[in-house]
């Protein structure tokens, strides 16, 4: 069931902002969990983390990319071999295909270098609108959308943000109620939050810093 929100555009748009500061100074150095160094390895651990925890990730990353640093060494890996390594992280079948075809895409047609745009970043087997957008805001500072994962799609709705659970409609509805800049911290903070303090079951409403403006969109009231 959806529930809509009473409040006109400019009270969402006011709470948003609340949110977004009151969040910030709870985490004011908010980046991925996920460890490390250059896109292509973001890239790489993005994918990995799909139906995976970033823990597990980071457990795994540091093999694969010493076996295989970047795309011009993975395109020439065997799939049985990818799959080998991050068979831990579930899903690696389908997983291993795509990274695989993803670098030689990139060694074809992109000379072994992350594109810059959504539209060419999403050519890329495996990659969808969340992993460009959050490959583009921390690896390259090119903002062109808000990552909806999990934790944003289900606290964005809580909050009263959208009345959506379509991810494609969440990142509309999110993306003008934040500075364009912003879009990639923004993604970051509803993550933490949604970890820490806002998880699918038993969210802590109690110790909640956000509990008096957010309205508890699909919570059981008691």
């Amino acid at each position: 069931m959806v529930i809509k929100n009473s409040l006109p555009e400019k009270e969402v748009a006011k709470r948003a902002k609340e949110i977004y500061s009151r969040l910030l100074k709870r985490y004011p150095d908010p980046t991925p969990e996920l460890d490390w160094k250059n896109g292509w390895e973001l890239l790489v651990s993005t994918v990995l983390a799909a139906q995976c925890t970033d823990v597990r990730v980071n457990k795994i990353t540091p093999a694969l990319f010493a076996k295989w640093p970047g795309p011009a060494e993975l395109c020439k890996a065997d799939v049985t071999d990818i799959e080998s390594v991050i068979r831990s992280t579930g899903l690696f079948r389908n997983k291993a295909k795509n990274l695989k075809a993803a670098a030689i895409l990139l060694m074809d047609e992109f000379d072994g270098e992350l594109p810059r745009s959504m539209q060419e970043m999403t050519r890329l087997p495996g990659v969808a609108r969340k992993t460009a957008n959050i490959v583009l805001s921390n690896a390259m500072d090119v903002h062109e959308g808000v990552a909806v994962d999990t934790h944003v799609k289900r606290l964005s709705f809580r909050m009263g943000l959208t009345v959506s659970t379509n991810p494609i409609i969440i990142e509309r509805d999110l993306m003008p109620l934040f500075k364009r800049e912003n879009w990639g911290i923004a993604n970051h903070l509803l993550v933490l939050f949604g970890r820490d303090i806002c998880p699918a079951r038993s969210p802590k409403c109690n110790i909640c810093p956000l509990n008096d403006i957010c309205p508890k969109n699909g919570i059981e009231k008691k």
